[in-house]
């Protein structure tokens, strides 16, 4: 029996191990199982894959996804651009552990985005800095879409949340959340934008998932904003990861 997993910590938030699980029985695939993996430090994945000799692919999530590149042997090119990995596939190779990191992340954020997209659509608003806001700026880089980073500690050429008035908000009609803020069970968490500005014009889309509709998005939709959850960007990365692992040729 192969093994494919998911690392992070918490993983309370997490769906891939129910969607695979799921994926293996509607479409007859034998010979796999997923299962979780919530590690707090990142530096306990060695041991992680050296007790199981049957793993031999992971999910990356929060918090690991820049930090677990320095345990890695090799990076894809695109990821190494991202700053970013979420997928790992590990290969055993005459008694030693070859490790290559992926970004699908970039993926799923790019196809479920760009449905969304109308010509007014040129600046972006990217709420936080962490491991899963660089697929996210590597895609708007792509497609030639400005954007500004917003952070409760910004650096040089990043905005505050106080920064963000009616001319930002106005000039910014795509915001992006890249945040935890909102995840089950603390749902009752949001960005600190403000709302009161947000219009017809805008998109407001949030990498969360669970729930489905976060108070990001609740308070969007109230003034008429399009919006879309992480649900899609989730499914599309999934499989991008699953067709990582069969490519390589490892399981």
């Amino acid at each position: 029996m192969k093994r494919l997993g998911l690392i992070g910590y918490p993983l309370t938030h997490s769906f891939s191990e129910k969607y695979f699980s799921e994926k293996f029985d509607r479409e007859g695939i034998e010979g796999f199982e997923y299962r979780n993996y919530p590690i707090q430090h990142v530096q306990d994945l060695k041991a992680l894959i050296e007790e199981r000799e049957k793993l031999v692919g992971l999910n990356v999530t929060i918090p690991h996804k820049q930090q677990i590149m320095s345990l890695l042997d090799e990076i894809d090119p695109e990821a190494a651009k991202i700053g970013a990995v979420n997928t790992i596939r590990i290969e055993r190779i005459a008694g030693k552990i070859h490790l290559t990191g992926y970004n699908s992340d970039a993926y799923g954020f790019r196809e479920s985005l760009i449905p969304l997209l109308g010509t007014g659509h040129r600046y972006a608003l990217v709420l936080g800095t962490g491991g899963a806001s660089k697929a996210v700026t590597y895609v708007l880089q792509q497609m030639g879409i400005e954007f500004q980073y917003v952070s409760r500690d910004p650096s040089r050429d990043q905005l505050h949340y106080l920064d963000l008035c009616y001319t930002v908000l106005k000039k910014h009609t795509l915001i992006v959340n890249t945040t935890p803020l909102g995840t089950y069970p603390d749902t009752s968490t949001f960005p600190n934008i403000p709302y009161d500005l947000v219009t017809t014009d805008h998109i407001l889309y949030d990498l969360v998932y669970n729930p489905a509709e976060t108070e990001f998005l609740r308070l969007g939709k109230q003034k008429g904003a399009s919006i879309k959850n992480g649900y899609e960007m989730l499914l599309l990365q999934a499989e991008k990861s699953w067709e990582i692992w069969n490519r390589s040729r490892i399981l």
